[in-house]
């Protein structure tokens, strides 16, 4: 029996929401592991900063900037990056944002922009993808889901709604494409400490309370859910389909 195959070499990669932290930590290891990788975010000045980096450490990035919870500019995107970077092997739904408030007092709006930025858009960026996928029958799909995925705490109920939407989603993906040989999975992390969580690990309780309840008793970092990403994006994956594998430090396993 061979060893499984961890390598990414001349596979194309595009990441979502990459121009920082989580994003950025993913593209940069599926680099490492030998992927063309695109990065994507609606800043191009962010993305000509993310990128050098990257490139001075040898790995083959390009940018792409686009809205990925506009319809039209996804599809633009997509046939551009066919064009000129060739067929998608890759896709990681990253992109993210939060908006708490408790559900009695949150607008419409701050409700709208969760699901949209957090749901729709891997609805839409996974369409494109297997639009292209489907005819090569080969792709690989990673949506970043989250431990809210399945539990939820006050303030987080547009959140919450856009990851759990996000876990089925994957399933979904996985039931429609996986006779086709695209495999669709998803991350789920737990507290990652990233520039957007930041003022959470501020707040002494609430830092205090994280370390309680997770049994490894620290944050998470964006590097802790790099093997994750790389392993799903490998063919050593090959027949896990519609699965969430959940990176917590343990904190879902316990009571």
């Amino acid at each position: 029996m061979n060893a499984p195959d961890f390598t990414l070499d001349g596979r194309l990669a595009l990441v979502t929401g990459s121009s920082q932290g989580i994003g950025l930590a993913l593209a940069t290891a599926l680099a490492a592991a030998g992927a063309r990788v695109i990065l994507n975010g609606r800043d191009p000045a962010r993305l000509d900063a993310a990128a050098p980096p990257l490139r001075a450490a040898g790995h083959d990035v390009a940018t792409l900037a686009f809205d990925v919870t506009d319809e039209a500019a996804v599809d633009v995107a997509f046939a551009t990056l066919a064009r000129d970077h060739g067929p998608l092997d890759i896709l990681v739904n990253n992109t993210g944002i939060h908006r708490r408030a408790p559900l009695a007092d949150m607008t419409l709006a701050d409700w709208r922009a969760v699901l949209e930025t957090n749901l729709t858009s891997a609805f839409l960026a996974g369409r494109a993808a297997a639009r292209a996928m489907l005819p090569r029958a080969r792709g690989k799909i990673i949506n970043i889901c989250s431990l809210m995925s399945d539990l939820a705490r006050p303030t987080t109920g547009n959140y919450a709604a856009a990851k759990g939407g996000l876990k089925m989603l994957t399933r979904a993906m996985c039931a429609e494409w996986a006779p086709h040989n695209i495999q669709v999975n998803g991350l789920a992390p737990g507290y990652i400490l990233t520039d957007l969580t930041a003022p959470l690990a501020a707040d002494p309780a609430f830092d205090d309370w994280v370390k309680a309840r997770t049994p490894a008793a620290r944050w998470g970092t964006p590097a802790d859910l790099t093997g994750a990403c790389v392993f799903l994006a490998s063919t050593a994956s090959d027949f896990v389909n519609g699965q969430l594998l959940t990176i917590d430090g343990g904190l879902s396993a316990v009571v």
